[in-house]
């Protein structure tokens, strides 16, 4: 399989999974209409997606991760419904911390710069 196509089922299946957070329909309460889908990598054989997961809030990232992942089923289901493909792929949920890191990041830099006037 090409790179490209890859790549575009792993745009389409962030916007979908994050379509279904965003409207609540992921029914477990662990779930927070704060995580975000930072980025999606499919495997070349497309039997697997690596889901990176996100918040804003840092206090309910793990248990948003445990809920995705116990939701994935469901979750997996509804992509088959909206997508076109042969075989959708098993969702793996893992966390990623770089919008935390960044935002702490410049708050760091944000201090040095007031420290230094």
């Amino acid at each position: 399989m090409s790179k490209y196509r890859t790549e575009r089922v792993g745009r389409l299946i962030q916007e979908k999974i994050g379509a279904l957070i965003v409207e609540g329909k992921v029914k477990d309460p662990r779930v927070d209409p704060f995580l975000t889908i930072t980025r999606v990598t499919v495997s070349r054989d497309f039997s697997y997606a690596d889901c990176y997961v996100s918040s804003y809030k840092s206090a309910g990232l793990a248990a948003g991760l445990e809920g995705l992942q116990s939701a994935a089923g469901f979750i997996q289901s509804q992509l088959a419904k909206a997508m076109r493909i042969r075989q959708t792929p098993k969702l793996r949920f893992h966390e990623d911390r770089g919008i935390r890191e960044g935002f702490d990041m410049v708050q760091k830099i944000e201090g040095l710069s007031h420290d230094a006037e």
